[in-house]
């Protein structure tokens, strides 16, 4: 059974081609998001395994959004990412619990199937 993912992002393009890439990949995509509030809401009605949720949105930090993620009742597998590598945002930026970092332009079916399979 293909993992469900909700992507999560503000610009369409990256939506658009990141949806080509894990469908070609054999993900299913239940669904995308512009912003924060939006997410939480297609969460919730979706249910998806794994969000692959942009650090930064238009509305709130993507951040915020991983934590009230992992509220749920079936919290999803959190992939944040940005067109920024990870060590941009140096260490005063804490990643929520339980969720991964991925660049934009790594992006791929490989790299997130062995990032949701981390424990």
């Amino acid at each position: 059974m293909a993992l469900r993912v909700l992507i999560v992002d503000d610009h369409a393009s990256f939506r658009r081609l990141a949806r080509l890439l894990l469908i070609a990949s054999g993900f299913e995509v239940v669904g995308e998001a512009p912003d924060g509030r939006s997410a939480l809401a297609e969460a919730e009605r979706l249910r998806p395994d794994a969000v692959l949720l942009d650090v930064m949105l238009p509305d709130r930090c993507g951040a915020e959004v991983a934590r009230d993620l992992a509220v749920l009742p079936a919290p999803p597998r959190v992939v944040m990412t940005s067109s920024r590598s990870e060590s941009d945002f140096g260490e005063l930026f804490e990643w929520p619990a339980g969720s991964t970092f991925i660049a934009k332009h790594e992006l791929s079916g490989a790299a997130l199937a062995g990032l949701l399979a981390r424990p």
